[in-house]
This record gives C-alpha cells, structure tokens and sequence, in this order.
C-alpha cells in the first residue's frame, strides 16, 4: 500500500456458539444474566445460563480459542457455580487479550419458558455490561419439538463478531519541542 491510500477495514470474523441444559428440580433459573423466580433451573457446573454460555462460545469461537469448556474447564472448582455473566466477562476480557475488538453478539434462547418478552431490554443490558460490547437477545419455541419443545431444558444459539485490534500506533517524538 502506498501513502495516501486509505487503509482497508479489517476483516470480522464470525463465531457461532451453542449451550444446552436440561431442566432440573431444586435450582435457580439464571436466563441472560437475570434470576427467574417461580421457574425450575438448569442443570450444570455453574449457573447454566444458557443464554450467556452460548455468547461465550460464538466469542471464542470467532477469536479462535476455543470453548467454553477449554477455556475454563469442565470441573474446575474456581468456576463451579459460576453466574454466566461473570463467565461472559472473562471470556470478553480473554477475547481482547488475544488482540481483538468485539462488534457484537446475538443469542437465540429455544424453549417454550421462560417468556423473555418482557425482561428482554434487562437482559440486553446486563450482558452487554459484562461483555463491553452490544449483546442482543431474542427466542423461539420448536412447536412443541425435540426437548425444547417439550418443555424438557434450554437450548442457546449465538453468532459473534469480532475484529483484529487495531495495531497500536507508533509513539512519534515532536520535531519543535523538547
């Protein structure tokens, strides 16, 4: 490239990430960074926030570091019980550790319940705080299909895209000072 001509835009880069859990008697539902009361919780390791794990994922994915497993580790006592938001952070604080910038993130809650509708704007909020960048989240039901749609867990699907971090510019020394 010679001077004068404009610097191409990076190229995003696009992750997908997946988080499934199975209802489970005698737990807290933890949805998008937010406690749902009166509802049966999920099972897992930490909190089973499907929604928040599922963003994780499309987030390491995109920057090429891999899972949430692999990251953090499947029985690692430092992350048992863990909020998905916390999760979340870490994951966008390791993701621009690697030198990269994160554009967004969507999620795709599949299950018939809870009804997000109403706390949608809540949990946008709280999981674009813990990520740095925007996070939007929207839901479907299967029509009564597969587990979901019997009402037997939850499942996550989110995409994310992040860019290479700018390289830092070069410290110039002023030519008329000291």
């Amino acid at each position: 490239m010679t001077a004068g001509q404009p610097v191409p835009p990076p190229v995003p880069l696009v992750g997908i990430g997946v988080d499934v859990h199975a209802f489970e008697e005698g737990r807290q539902l933890w949805i998008g960074g937010l406690y749902w009361p009166g509802e049966v919780g999920l099972a897992g390791h930490s909190d089973a926030d499907v929604v928040a794990h599922a963003a994780c994922n499309a987030l390491f994915s995109a920057a090429g570091l891999g899972d949430l497993g692999a990251q953090f580790g499947i029985g690692d006592a430092e992350w048992a019980g863990a909020p998905g938001v916390k999760l979340l952070g870490e994951a966008a604080r390791r993701v621009r550790a690697a030198g990269y910038t994160i554009g967004n993130v969507s999620v795709q809650l599949i299950g018939v319940r809870p009804r997000i509708g109403k706390r949608r704007a809540e949990a946008e909020q709280v999981l674009s705080e813990a990520a740095g960048a925007p996070v939007r989240l929207a839901a479907a039901t299967t029509d009564g299909l597969g587990f979901t749609g019997k009402g037997e867990g939850l499942a996550g699907i989110a995409t994310a895209i992040v860019f290479p971090a700018p390289a830092a510019a070069p410290a110039t020394r002023s030519t008329t000072g000291p």
